[in-house]
């Protein structure tokens, strides 16, 4: 009786033991991201709107006049697979500087983790009302297939062939197909994308910063070099380009 109660105690020793370490490590950190923007090296800020200063893959010079996108389901991912919620979404506005930053306070383990987030609403979500949106007026018309951007990219650019600064409105939204409702292949798509950035050490400090970076100048050139002079307005009810939005957007984002 005497040995299983000893054999007992010492199990309980050993559990309070493992707890109380892991008391130890779990901490209440304040998590902020910061959402930085760059045209492949060069910083870019507000500072920049409005200055045809950039040269794209194909050659064209543009400027930017408005950048903001939505970025969704941002959450912390650690090597169990736990997930921890940072917000339900984001509008991010450059020209605003609205959203470059922000911050939570949660509690995490020390070690490595991964950020999670959806660039734009899924389908799923894209069906709610949201009224900070709707008064930002960021939404779809419902002949587009309803819901909210993912992006407002809006500039001006010039060319070899056009010389005269023209606009270009570079809007992701869902994928849908006006000139050919009745195939049911094409008809509609999600061209939302998830974003994974790895390897992100959270430490004993209280304070876990993240700087992530959006690299405009992937827009234009990875995988599909775009073509200004072609693609340049009215891209919402164009089926393939918004798909071609969706393929070049996976190499956007990156910690910095």
């Amino acid at each position: 009786m005497i040995k299983k109660a000893s054999i007992l105690l010492m199990i309980v020793m050993l559990f309070l033991s493992c707890s109380n370490n892991d008391d130890l490590k779990l901490e209440n950190k304040k998590v902020t991201l910061n959402f930085i923007h760059s045209w492949d090296d060069t910083s870019v800020t507000k500072a920049d709107f409005n200055d045809v200063k950039f040269t794209n893959e194909n050659g064209e010079q543009l400027s930017i006049e408005r950048l903001r996108y939505l970025v969704s389901k941002i959450s912390l991912i650690d090597q169990n697979s736990n997930e921890t919620q940072l917000s339900d979404y984001l509008l991010v506005d450059l020209g605003e500087e609205n959203n470059l930053s922000f911050s939570a306070s949660k509690f995490l383990l020390e070690g490595t983790y991964t950020l999670k987030f959806n660039f734009g609403f899924d389908d799923i979500d894209n069906q709610n009302n949201y009224t900070d949106l709707n008064s930002a007026s960021f939404n779809v018309p419902d002949m587009l297939g309803g819901g909210y951007h993912y992006m407002q990219f809006d500039g001006k650019y010039t060319s070899t062939t056009n010389t005269t600064p023209s606009a270009f409105n570079y809007h992701a939204i869902k994928a849908v197909d006006v000139k050919f409702p009745e195939d049911p292949v094409r008809e509609s798509k999600d061209t939302s994308f998830a974003v994974s950035l790895s390897n992100i050490q959270v430490g004993s400090s209280n304070d876990l910063v993240i700087n992530i970076n959006m690299n405009i100048a992937e827009w234009f050139k990875n995988p599909e070099t775009w073509d200004l002079n072609m693609l340049n307005t009215v891209l919402m009810p164009d089926y393939d380009a918004q798909i071609s939005m969706n393929a070049n957007g996976k190499t956007v984002f990156s910690l910095k």
